[in-house]
């Protein structure tokens, strides 16, 4: 009983969902909110084109650096 006992209270001690006070959700800053954006059309276009895995990725790279750029 005891080799069942200390293994359950070391799991309910450092448990998150048991710990009285979580920490506030941070809101994101401009500069990632407009990543954000960016990050969504880019997406959005490529999806469009229906592009796929190492296309896409090179898309999207190029997508986010004009975005970024002008």
């Amino acid at each position: 009983m005891r080799r069942l006992l200390v293994p359950l209270l070391l799991i309910a001690a450092t448990s998150p969902s048991l710990a009285a006070e979580s920490k506030p959700k941070r809101e994101p800053s401009p500069a990632q909110e407009a990543q954000h954006e960016r990050m969504r059309q880019c997406s959005a276009t490529a999806k469009e084109k229906g592009l796929h895995a190492d296309p896409r990725k090179a898309f999207m790279k190029d997508c986010l650096s004009k975005h970024a750029a002008g």
